[in-house]
């Protein structure tokens, strides 16, 4: 079994780490998606993107009529590896134009609709710009309880209610979003639409929801009356149910990859750590507890990196994954709480500092990811959620629902 990358994959990733410590100097990106919440930093994002857009990578692996490089699919996890490693800000275009929009769109939308939104995305414009709206006060895992209503009137639809947890939406142009266009059907999955709504939209209300850091990533959103013409409506009317499933396995098989590679930087930032600094008088890393730690977050690691591996293969071999990517999804969160917490008890109190304070450690990486894991724990599907998919389509059992 040889896991070694060819000569072109190579020779991407030495690519992109040149492209890294040039554009990136001066600069420590912000972790997940807090990018997101300072001007300053949205600001620089969007920069980058241009300028990955102007390389090629910002859809490498797209088709080349849709902007893309047709690039294989080695070649984009090696990509996404790189700039997940250099916190390279600016390659998803908001929530998530990159990872499931645009691929969505090539599969289900209109001809219009991909000549309209596909462009933007790929030239890394700021009218490529996506947020995502599934989740409501009382419809998160069971995202088939939504009741945001779109009404059709003539040519249009009207939108009235209240979406949460909408990552991006006050930065966004365009919103991806669920609504049930039909009330009176036998099963709940059978009444949801998918729609496109633009932001700048009379009737939407977009508030902040702050995390535990005060970082703005997260917003609650409000439609009052809002008007969409209906070629906004993505595929088929009330078929929404069967094109968000494939949306969110795009979206759970994005996530492992884009922080996999910052996980082991900060892996690597604190062994060094511990070699830096002594306790009672002795290298902390010869503290055999904290030895251990360190190498069990190593394993944890790389065996993410193998199931990333695993999902690359079997898309570049032309099947389709299945359990795979809910499976990549909770384990990631696993990953990130683990690590996360083994950062905070190494560090100790300067864990607890802001993270742009001069005496925060290692960059704040370590409070950052503290602060944001439980967020991206039940981003795209709670882990529940991902072992009931797990459970159904790898082992068989009956659907739990």
């Amino acid at each position: 079994m040889d896991f070694k990358f060819g000569e072109t994959e190579e020779r991407l990733r030495d690519e992109v780490r040149k492209f890294a410590r040039v554009e990136m100097k001066g600069h420590f990106a912000v972790s997940g998606l807090e990018e997101e919440s300072r001007d300053e930093d949205w600001e620089f994002t969007m920069q980058i993107s241009k300028k990955l857009a102007q390389k090629g990578w910002l859809t490498m692996s797209w088709p080349r009529e849709y902007g893309g490089q047709g690039a294989s699919p080695l070649e984009q996890l090696v990509y996404m590896d790189e700039a997940s490693y250099w916190g390279i800000p600016g390659t998803q275009m908001g929530v998530s134009g990159i990872g499931w929009v645009g691929p969505s769109l090539m599969l289900f939308g209109s001809e219009e609709q991909r000549k309209k939104y596909i462009p933007p995305i790929a030239a890394g414009e700021p009218d490529g710009v996506w947020c995502t709206a599934y989740s409501e006060p009382n419809a998160g895992s069971d995202f088939a309880n939504i009741q945001t209503r779109a009404v059709r009137s003539g040519d249009e639809y009207i939108i009235n209610g209240q979406k949460i947890w909408t990552s991006c939406a006050h930065r966004a142009r365009w919103c991806w979003m669920a609504v049930r266009t039909d009330v009176n059907v036998a099963k709940k999955q059978h009444g949801i639409s998918l729609i496109i709504v633009d932001m700048k939209s009379p009737g939407i209300t977009v508030k902040p929801i702050l995390n535990f850091a005060g970082v703005h990533i997260f917003n609650e959103l409000f439609l009052d009356n809002v008007h969409v013409p209906v070629s906004n409506l993505v595929g088929t009317e009330n078929r929404g149910w069967y094109h968000l499933m494939q949306s969110l396995a795009f979206e759970r098989h994005s996530i492992a990859p884009m922080f996999c590679g910052g996980a082991r930087r900060l892996l690597e930032y604190l062994v060094k750590y511990t070699r830096d600094n002594t306790y009672k008088g002795k290298p902390m890393s010869a503290d055999p507890v904290i030895r251990h730690k360190l190498a069990e977050r190593a394993i944890e690691i790389d065996i993410l990196k193998m199931f990333g591996y695993e999902i690359t293969w079997k898309m570049s071999k032309g099947l389709i994954p299945i359990y795979e990517a809910a499976r990549n999804k909770a384990y990631c969160d696993v990953v990130m709480q683990r690590l996360a917490t083994t950062g905070t008890e190494i560090t100790g109190i300067y864990s607890q500092l802001d993270v742009l304070s001069k005496w925060a450690k290692l960059m704040g990486m370590v409070t950052r990811l503290y602060m944001i894991f439980p967020g991206m724990s039940i981003a795209a599907g709670t882990d529940e959620v991902q072992k009931n998919i797990v459970g159904q389509f790898k082992l068989g059992l009956p659907r739990p629902y």
